[in-house]
């Protein structure tokens, strides 16, 4: 499969994914823990059919020490016991605010509320940023048809900053 278009070679599309990725900077120099983001980041971009994104968070997370367990589990988060509550609520939190259409309202008061029992305002802050930082990023790649299968962890590191 390739591409309709290189957006890590366009002009106009380069400028967009630098000035991207260092809003993620905010997120990833967070509280909100790294497992947790990546998790997160995961997860949605499963939702949404984004192979790049699953590409580079599977990666990512097993670079970060993330084991193939839990990383297989992902998708069936529900069902697995090797999450954390923490983490669970996470993964609910990121499905709600993915699957916008799917409810009139989002993210439920009832997984609201939960999330404010492990996750302080910054925390909270952060996933929010970062659940619709991580949508953007799946819709970018998905429409531009990016491929999986050839991230390697790490690679946007020298575009923050």
């Amino acid at each position: 499969m390739d591409a309709r278009i290189d957006l890590f070679h366009n002009e106009t599309a380069a400028r967009f994914g630098k000035r991207f990725a260092n809003a993620s900077l905010v997120i990833v120099q967070s509280a909100l823990p790294k497992t947790t983001q990546e998790l997160v980041s995961l997860r949605a971009s499963q939702i949404n059919g984004c192979g790049f994104c699953v590409d580079m968070h599977t990666k990512e997370a097993s670079a970060a020490g993330e084991t193939a367990v839990r990383l297989n589990l992902v998708a069936a988060w529900r069902e697995a016991t090797v999450f954390t509550e923490a983490e669970r609520v996470a993964l609910a939190f990121a499905e709600e605010g993915t699957r916008l259409a799917d409810t009139h309202h989002g993210v439920s008061d009832e997984t609201w509320a939960r999330a404010r029992e492990h996750y302080d305002d910054d925390q909270l802050a952060a996933l929010i940023c970062l659940v619709g930082l991580i949508n953007a990023a799946n819709r970018m790649n998905v429409i531009a048809r990016n491929p999986a299968g050839s991230y390697e962890p790490g690679a946007f590191d020298a575009m923050r900053g």
